[in-house]
């Protein structure tokens, strides 16, 4: 257990994992190459610790300390105390729920190893906004998805807001970065799965009639907000599926569509 050591002064070093956190440029060069990633809030530094990432440090508000000290108790990680002003000229912004922890990041898996493990895999192909990779991570883990693969473009699952978004599934769901697209689709058709695009195209078929809860391995492929899918990449796959709409609207965001299409993945509902 570490004692938790007030600090007063905003340009302390031992702060440095916690500034700038609303440069998402700054950080999102700077947390991958030096091993680290921010679990904001008390459920998701716990979902961390229980996933068996490793702390490096927290900053806390002091009324955080008694309603964290069991967490604090099982690390020797060292424990920051600051008053909230101070949290917020240190990150950025108003810290609302006092509690942040600085996270080791761990390898990512090969793609190849996600595969064998998994039945229903979720694909995504540029995704670069954090929130839509969030709420699909959060879906994902809800309604029974697997495993997750990234095309090389796709946002980082554990910048802070997707993690605070997904509220920690991405800690539950494993997931690997492709290094090629769209030629690492082929790894995925390799590996037994069908491919399955999710589309507004009208021409698609419905999930309902394509039935994915009875194919043996399926991955479903989702596109970024407003673009979608590229042509490549539904040129690679085996069919093109839709959620049917109603009352005029032609799609919902990809976070809303992920949710209905893996639930049809599931149950075929």
């Amino acid at each position: 257990m570490a004692e938790p050591i007030t600090v007063d002064d905003p340009d302390d070093p031992r702060l440095r994992d916690y500034t700038d956190l609303t440069d998402v440029e700054l950080r999102r060069r700077r947390e991958p190459a030096e091993g680290l990633f921010i679990a904001e809030g008390e459920k998701v530094i716990r979902r961390a610790g229980d996933a068996g990432f490793a702390m490096r440090s927290m900053l806390l508000s002091a009324k955080w300390v008694d309603a964290l000290s069991d967490v604090i108790d099982r690390s020797t990680a060292p424990v920051y105390v600051v008053e909230p002003a101070l949290a917020e000229r240190v990150t950025g912004y108003h810290v609302h729920r006092g509690a942040l922890a600085s996270m080791e990041r761990r390898p990512l898996p090969a793609p190849a190893d996600v595969l064998g493990a998994a039945r229903r895999v979720v694909v995504m192909e540029s995704v670069n906004d954090h929130t839509n990779i969030g709420a699909i991570f959060r879906s994902a883990a809800a309604l029974g998805m697997d495993a997750v693969l990234l095309s090389p473009d796709c946002a980082d699952p554990l910048y802070r807001r997707s993690v605070k978004v997904s509220m920690g599934a991405v800690f539950s769901v494993p997931y690997a970065r492709l290094d090629r697209w769209p030629g690492g689709l082929d790894e995925v058709r390799g590996a037994g799965y069908t491919l399955l695009a999710l589309t507004p195209d009208p021409e698609a078929r419905t999930l309902a009639e394509t039935a994915p809860q009875h194919m043996e391995r399926v991955a479903l492929m989702l596109g970024a907000e407003g673009s979608g899918l590229s042509r490549r990449a539904l040129a690679a796959v085996d069919s093109r599926v839709r959620i049917p709409m109603s009352h005029g609207v032609d799609s919902l965001n990809v976070g809303a569509a992920a949710a209905v299409a893996f639930y049809a993945v599931a149950t075929g509902g």
